[in-house]
């Protein structure tokens, strides 16, 4: 099932990566993690219930002298379309959410281009919705991560 909606997160009003989004696109400017990984260039490929999947870029920010996606800002990447994935559930989130905990394992190396990251949310119960987040570049699986988000209702 498609979906498309335009994702609106405003806790204060003051959410410009948030606001009018233009269509195929996850983020605007402004977000922190967002701007770090140039999120507001990343194309949306599929926006389902309780999927997401994107095209992405390695920015050379977050590349380590190999050339490849530094570990340290994978994590980052996870955390992000964790948050952005649970927005398509069913019943999304109402308030700010919180992630209580997150795996992630390295297979391959993120090497210079582009890549896809794809988001599902597998369970929900109360509060708390645990969503997995693959980084896939070329058909190879390089991450798999694995998020807990609690809605604090906030």
């Amino acid at each position: 099932m498609e979906l498309n909606l335009t994702v609106s997160i405003s806790i204060d009003g003051n959410r410009p990566w948030a606001e009018d989004v233009p269509e195929g696109r996850l983020i605007n400017r402004g977000h922190p993690a967002g701007d770090l990984l140039e999120a507001y260039d990343w194309k949306v490929l599929h926006r389902g219930v309780g999927e997401l999947l994107l095209e992405c870029h390695l920015p050379e920010s977050c590349l380590n002298p190999k050339k490849q996606l530094f570990g340290g800002f994978t994590g980052a990447y996870v955390d992000l379309i964790a948050l952005y994935t649970s927005r398509t559930d069913s019943n999304p989130p109402a308030g700010f959410q919180s992630t209580i905990n997150m795996r992630v394992d390295y297979f391959e190396p993120i090497c210079e281009g582009i890549f896809n990251i794809e988001g599902r949310v597998l369970n929900r119960r109360g509060k708390n919705r645990l969503i997995s987040v693959q980084i896939r570049q070329s058909e190879t699986t390089a991450v798999y991560g694995l998020v807990t988000l609690r809605d604090t209702g906030e």
